[in-house]
């Protein structure tokens, strides 16, 4: 990345008043920052003020560890609720997948990654099964295979070995590509506001095991899925992306997977783009995608 490309993103999150996007402004010019891109969200039911700043980083006079000590002013003045954070896109995102069997979805990262149209440092895949190691290793990212057992306490360990897997690369999105194992609560908090899963429904419709099988049996005429946070309520965390894809009374579940499949692909994929961007700010069950 050029000097002239690297960006810092200010992200900022706290109750609504007069003055914020001012406060904002004069802070970035008196010390010659050039915005290029920013954007601003009010929720009137919740009071709650949102924006997304990005920022050339060489207008400004310092770096990012500066810049985040003086903004650190900026935001205390706007209340002690201000959630925020300052990135800096110079800085390339490490990335953990975590798989099971079904391919699609790591097929299509692994693409993008190659091909540089997502230019993030995957660090490693996890699976669940043996089935997708050998893809993964024929584009040079190391596999790891960890088993399951079906006993609760052989399922806790292998848990704890996946943890510290993840762990050791302290990735920025831990990216549950249809993994279909259910994270315990202590690894939801660990991974909290990192963990993205891809969930085969146009959620909140459908949620749980078999989702096609129950959109049939329902007969819709669309289907869709779904990009969420990762947390200890299944399948509810807050959602970052979504799409459809309509479907007939021609189409039988074997259809319907098939289609879904492409739409888990292109959710997926967007989803971790704008959290990899900061564009996804995240309040309560909510999101605001910038």
């Amino acid at each position: 990345m050029s000097p002239s490309e690297r960006r810092f993103v200010i992200s900022l999150g706290c109750p609504d008043r007069t003055g914020i996007v001012a406060r904002i402004a004069t802070f970035i010019a008196e010390h010659g920052g050039w915005i290029v891109e920013a954007g601003y969200h009010t929720d009137i039911n919740t009071g709650w003020f949102f924006t997304r700043q990005e920022v050339l980083a060489n207008s400004l006079p310092f770096g990012i560890d500066e810049l985040r000590r003086r903004f650190a002013t900026v935001a205390d003045e706007l209340g002690s609720r201000t959630d925020w954070r300052v990135a800096d896109t110079g800085e390339r995102r490490r990335v953990v997948i975590l798989v099971s069997k079904e391919g699609h979805c790591l097929h299509d990262l692994l693409g993008r990654i190659g091909s540089g149209e997502l230019d993030v440092d995957l660090r490693a895949v996890i699976g669940n099964h043996p089935d997708l190691g050998p893809i993964t290793e024929a584009h040079g990212i190391p596999f790891h295979h960890v088993p399951f057992p079906k006993a609760p306490e052989a399922k806790v360990a292998a848990f704890q070995e996946v943890r510290k897997l993840v762990d050791d690369h302290d990735p920025n999105a831990i990216v549950l590509a249809r993994f279909m194992q259910v994270l315990p609560p202590e690894l939801c908090g660990a991974w909290a506001g990192r963990a993205l899963n891809i969930h085969h429904s146009f959620l909140p419709s459908f949620a749980g095991a078999r989702p096609y099988h129950q959109a049939y049996e329902r007969g819709v005429k669309l289907i869709g899925a779904t990009c969420h946070y990762v947390t200890a309520e299944l399948d509810a965390g807050p959602i970052v992306e979504q799409d459809v894809i309509r479907v007939d009374h021609t189409d039988d579940v074997a259809d319907m997977v098939r289609k879904g499949r492409d739409a888990e692909k292109l959710v997926l994929a967007r989803g971790l783009r704008a959290h990899l961007e900061d564009r996804v700010l995240v309040h309560g069950r909510r999101t605001v995608v910038f």
